[in-house]
């Protein structure tokens, strides 16, 4: 009525008429139990929907009101004082006022939850897409953040703005660092590959600030992220390879259905096989280890996914190095398949433990192999290593001896058993990997240690390799050494200055000295080479996955393997290293018993 009034006559029952219409569509749609700090694009949604609804019946309250009065049959009074478009006015000024209330409610506790605190510096969020914006949002609730704008390389974007957020364009990025005082910039390119996630990696390095990606929607969403929650970048994004789709039919040949034995089982590249393996349904998976607290933990871990694909779980704690334990779980469980990957693999601590090395990586294989064969398994694949070739150190001439085993067991009668053996490089993320360690490292303040300049690696994912693994041991006829396809080598030092540019600092050297973060040379270790490779001999041949192959490799029949053997246990048993380096050189293609000195 465009003036303040007491209700009076008719306008009573509009006044009390209308909370019993608004009320019951706010409870339907939720309005009473939002959290106001939360509220977001759904709630005001919901909150239109209501109203309009509330809108409709009411207006048909009116409606219906006045056909009463104009019958004259309602306590005889008239339609006086509510103007007809009061149904479609009332309702619009109620939305605006609830929707704003509840707006400010949210500005108001967002600014109380962070308590005056201030913000953690300046962002800049590469994606304009729904995983952008919906970050965006959840940092503004979280009030630590200062958003100076998204980053996107489509020109219909750039110059624009999302929710009043400016949308820039790569090529702004020095200037935003010069005038914004931005220190970080954060991935939200879920279904970038990883080559392209690379390729902007690498455009962001020669800027001074921190490159993460996206993390938890639901820490996000919950308001409790901090920006020491943004994941640090996966190595993955450094080396820019995507990996290859696994074969579905291969990877479940061997384990759908049957019982499976993983050695090893708690290690990095066990316990990735197991994870691979539970989800293609085996009857039955046994877990061996020879740690408690390895083979407790992914027990643990497997329990609900083996629960609900119903595959039977049995930890067995026991070591490679009991043939007569071994023998009595094989006859006990009679296991289809079994993936070998116990074994020691830190170079350093087997160069100056080799008896136990030998012990444990060779005698070990051929107790597993032995009881495999007498036990009737049918498949058995071991897990090998890139340091199997031409090898410096005693830990990959053990693996090689390993590899030498299988190969003369597969040759001669190996019964029913399809022994192969699977080669590969580092793993990302394994016990002892140097990317965990560089980040460790970062943030102590550095220095970051490379054993030598010139030092290069080959780098695949666990999950890739454990994959890989299954799928390779599927295509096994016998004796085969597969290789798997690690892409192109990376060098270490370069790694190092990578992560250390991304993190937002500067590498000190001598061109740099007054640089954040230094990276100190220390030398190769005992044993360790300069360069890693593949194969021993060439021309690999291809099979039917894109990133396996087979090795064409020189080995040694049974009869003359078995003195070398039985020589190289007796010299084990009594820490003879000369011994053991006398046999390792005679059997081990490449191997001197002296690392390669740097050139």
């Amino acid at each position: 009525l465009d003036t303040l009034h007491w209700p009076s006559g008719l306008q009573w029952w509009v006044y009390g008429l209308t909370p019993l219409l608004f009320v019951p569509f706010y409870i339907r749609f939720g309005l009473y139990r939002a959290i106001f700090r939360y509220t977001g694009q759904a709630a005001f949604l919901a909150t239109a929907k209501a109203t309009v609804l509330y809108a409709v019946s009411f207006s048909v309250m009116l409606w219906a009101l006045q056909k009463a009065l104009l019958s004259n049959w309602l306590f005889g009074m008239q339609w006086v004082g509510v103007p007809r478009s009061l149904g479609v006015l009332q309702p619009l000024i109620f939305f605006l006022l609830v929707a704003s209330s509840r707006a400010f409610a949210r500005v108001w506790l967002a600014e109380q939850l962070r308590g005056g605190q201030a913000s953690a510096g300046g962002f800049l969020i590469w994606g304009a897409g729904t995983a952008a914006v919906q970050t965006a949002t959840a940092m503004g609730m979280s009030g630590q953040f200062d958003l100076v704008g998204f980053v996107d390389e489509d020109a219909a974007q750039t110059g624009h703005s999302i929710n009043g957020v400016p949308v820039y364009a790569p090529s702004q990025i020095a200037q935003l660092i010069q005038e914004q005082d931005v220190t970080d910039i954060l991935l939200a390119l879920p279904t970038a590959s990883r080559a392209r996630r690379k390729e902007i990696i690498n455009s962001l390095r020669r800027f001074p600030v921190h490159v993460r990606t996206l993390p938890d929607w639901g820490d996000l969403a919950s308001g409790r992220v901090t920006v020491q929650d943004f994941r640090e970048l996966d190595i993955e994004d450094l080396l820019g390879r995507d990996p290859v789709p696994p074969d579905a039919e291969l990877l479940a040949r061997n384990l759908t259905g049957k019982v499976v034995l993983v050695t090893g089982a708690g290690g990095s590249i066990g316990s990735e096989l197991c994870r691979q393996i539970v989800r293609q349904r085996p009857r039955q998976l046994l877990l061996l280890d020879h740690s408690e607290f390895n083979l407790y933990t992914i027990h643990q871990e497997l329990g609900p996914v083996a629960a609900d694909e119903s595959v039977q779980l049995v930890a067995l704690l026991a070591s490679v190095a009991q043939p007569e334990r071994l023998r009595t779980i094989c006859q006990q469980y009679a296991p289809y398949a079994v993936y070998h990957a116990a074994a020691y693999k830190h170079v350093p601590l087997v160069e100056s433990n080799p008896a136990e090395g030998i012990l444990n990586n060779v005698f070990g294989t051929l107790n597993m192999a032995r009881v495999a064969q007498q036990c009737g398994v049918a498949r058995f694949v071991l897990v090998s290593t890139d340091k199997a070739v031409r090898p410096t150190n005693i830990m990959g001439a053990s693996k090689r001896m390993a590899e030498l085993v299988l190969q003369a067991l597969a040759l001669g009668e190996s019964g029913r058993t399809c022994f192969c053996m699977v080669r590969f490089g580092n793993v990302l993320g394994s016990s002892g990997s140097v990317v965990p360690l560089f980040r460790r490292q970062l943030t102590q303040g550095g220095p970051l240690t490379v054993t030598h300049p010139d030092v290069t690696r080959y780098f695949m994912t666990i999950p890739e390799a454990a994959q890989l693994v299954l799928q390779a041991g599927a295509m096994a006829q016998g004796g085969e050494v597969f290789v798997l396809d690690m892409g192109e080598p990376v060098r270490i030092m370069d790694l190092a200055r990578r992560m250390v540019e991304l993190s937002g600092f500067s590498v000190r050297d001598e061109q740099y000295p007054h640089g954040d973060i230094a990276i100190e040379v220390t030398g190769l270790r005992p044993g360790e080479k300069l360069y890693e490779e593949l194969l021993i001999g060439d021309n690999p041949t291809p099979t039917g996955h894109p990133r396996i192959m087979k090795a064409r490799e020189e080995l040694l029949a049974w009869p003359a393997l078995e003195p070398q053997l039985s020589a190289l246990e007796q010299g084990a048993r009594a820490c003879d290293l000369a011994a053991i380096k006398q046999v390792l050189c005679a059997c081990v293609h490449g191997y001197t018993g002296k690392p390669v000195a740097p050139e």
